[in-house]
């Protein structure tokens, strides 16, 4: 489970401030993949960079149980000097798993080729999408969170991805962000919907779709 208590996240862009997140309580179930909707710019990544713990809120508090991935597809956290394999080997060590099955499924997985053994400052952004998708499916979560990861790579690249999430998901829940409506239907059984800083939650996917497309008819917020 995820509960979102009072979240609030500001920023100050150009001396003006921006209200991403404004006082949204919610709560996200236990074994559940919800689809997080909004327009570019609504505040989903943000929202999940603060759910994983990679940013913090203004105020209020996000409490969890169970495992939470960072955010697939976010490779902030890679040493840009070490290679993949130092650093997928780096992450195993941190969430306990063994970690030459996590080097041997990542190799497998990302498709890196040699550039498994170069420096991650080499890497082209898919590149590392690869290598922070291929870590994340390795280590096992309790929730993941995604952020259009699988739109990474080549039909067939996608296609794996989305079969080995769609493994994953058997035994987890996830937050998913994609502009693909229909991989939302796919994969989520529930959505929220993020719109001028507030968010509302919808137990059927389809309803926060339905709201999602009602919202983009509109004009768009300033």
């Amino acid at each position: 489970m995820i509960e979102l208590r009072n979240l609030t996240k500001r920023f100050i862009m150009r001396g003006q401030e921006k209200i991403a997140i404004d006082d949204v309580s919610a709560i996200f179930p236990s074994g559940v993949a919800v689809g997080l909707l909004g327009r570019n710019g609504a505040g989903k990544s943000t929202l999940l960079k603060m759910i994983s713990g990679a940013m913090d809120p203004t105020s209020g508090e996000i409490l969890t149980t169970g495992a939470i991935s960072w955010p697939v597809g976010f490779a902030g956290s890679f040493h840009p000097d070490m290679t993949g394999i130092q650093n997928t080997r780096f992450v195993a060590r941190i969430y306990g798993v063994d970690t030459d099955q996590l080097v041997d499924f990542v190799y497998d997985f990302s498709e890196l080729g040699r550039q498994f053994n170069m420096p991650v400052r080499s890497y082209s952004s898919g590149m590392r999408s690869r290598l922070a998708f291929g870590i994340s499916m390795g280590v096992p979560f309790d929730t993941y969170l995604v952020d259009e990861v699988t739109a990474v790579g080549d039909q067939a690249f996608r296609d794996k991805s989305n079969q080995v999430f769609q493994a994953r998901l058997e035994h987890a829940g996830a937050i998913m962000v994609s502009h693909s409506i229909g991989m939302l239907r796919d994969n989520c059984q529930a959505g929220a919907v993020l719109e001028r800083g507030q968010m509302e939650f919808y137990d059927d996917i389809n309803d926060a779709i339905d709201v999602h497309l009602e919202n983009m008819r509109k004009v768009r917020p300033d």
